[in-house]
Parts: C-alpha cells; structure tokens; sequence
C-alpha cells in the first residue's frame, strides 16, 4: 500500500502524476493489481510520454482526460484474454505497458479525450481537423481515434513512427510510417485555424 502511494505521487510532468495513470476499470471491477513490474521504467517513459505529448495538449486545449493511462503486464494479458478491448501484450502497437522494452524500443501511450474538441466532434467536427493538428505540432508515434467522444490513443517513441489510424469514418489510415500527408501544409491548417495557439511548454 505504502509503496504503491510513494508511486502515485512521484511527478511525471508539469501537469501529471503517476496517480492519474493507475486507475483501471478493469481491475477495478475485477479486483485485479495494476503496478508496474519495474516502476523506474515505468516513470522513465510515462515521463516521455508526459512531457514530450500531453503536457502540450493540456496547455493549449485546457484540461485533458485519460480514459485508460498505465496497464501492467499481468493486467492488460488478462483483459486480453477476456476480450476487454486488450492488444496481446507481445503485440507492438499495445503502448499502455510502459515497463517493457524490446532492445532501445521503449513505448507509452495513453487513451485521452480532450473536451474542448469532444463537444465541437459531437455536432459534425471532422475528426482529422485534430489529427493534423497534432501531426503538426507533436512529436507523436503512432495515434488511433475511436468513435466514442473522439477519445484517442496517443504513443511516444524514442523514434516516432508518425503513424494515423481511425475507427472513425472515413476508417482506415490515414498516415502510414514514412508518408506523406495526403493534404498539403496549407489544407491542414485551413482545418485547425480556429484552434487555440499551441502552447508546447516542456516541464524543466
């Protein structure tokens, strides 16, 4: 317990803790642990992923929320095996268990929802207006959109794949690794030119 506590207070970032990436409702409602095998790892990455994605999008778009943040190991193999919406955990785009790495790959992502742009979504927002944007702005990996609330799940790398996907119409890819945007520079910030200024401050 006390341990676990030390763990959710450490400071992941100018706007995050670790605290704000434990909670899980599949553990919650199964009664099953979600901490991580090798926390320095864990916090390295989370960190990464904090400063490097998140902390830009809450400074510009105000308050963002994670949806599904850190999963451990023996967590996200049971919600795989129980059909829970789980990537199998050797899959290499499953990005919530920050505490492995395959050589120099490290990987963390989280699913969020950014309100400012969930409400303009919900009567028509084109999906792609964010994901240019941050295809613009953020040094991401790989992002995937999904239908409810525009909720999205957002990965860092040490070396970004810049990789696009949705569930959302039009579905498919929208990026692959290596492409080229299939809008020109000018088109893309035609659709976001309405967005607050980007804000990208890196915590010191």
């Amino acid at each position: 317990m006390w341990s676990l506590e030390t763990l959710g207070r450490v400071r992941l970032s100018r706007h995050f803790f670790m605290r704000d990436f434990l909670y899980s409702e599949i553990g919650n409602f199964h009664e099953k642990q979600n901490f991580p095998d090798d926390p320095d790892l864990a916090i390295e990455t989370g960190k990464a992923l904090c400063e490097t994605l998140l902390d830009p999008l809450e400074e510009t778009f105000g308050r963002i929320a994670v949806r599904s943040g850190y999963r451990s190991a023996s967590l996200n193999r049971f919600g795989n095996e129980n059909r829970l919406n789980c990537a199998r955990n050797d899959n290499p785009l499953e990005c919530h268990i920050w505490d492995r790495a395959v050589g120099d790959d490290r990987i963390a992502g989280a699913s969020i929802v950014i309100p400012w742009f969930a409400d303009q979504y919900e009567v028509g927002r084109d999906w792609r207006d964010l994901a240019w944007w941050m295809h613009d702005h953020l040094e991401y990996s790989e992002i995937w959109f999904f239908p409810k609330l525009c909720a999205f799940n957002l990965v860092w790398r040490p070396l970004p794949h810049k990789r696009i996907d949705s569930y959302i119409a039009p579905r498919g890819c929208l990026l692959r690794p290596g492409g080229t945007p299939g809008e020109g520079e000018l088109e893309r910030q035609r659709r976001y030119a309405d967005f607050p200024a980007f804000r990208g401050i890196r915590y010191p």
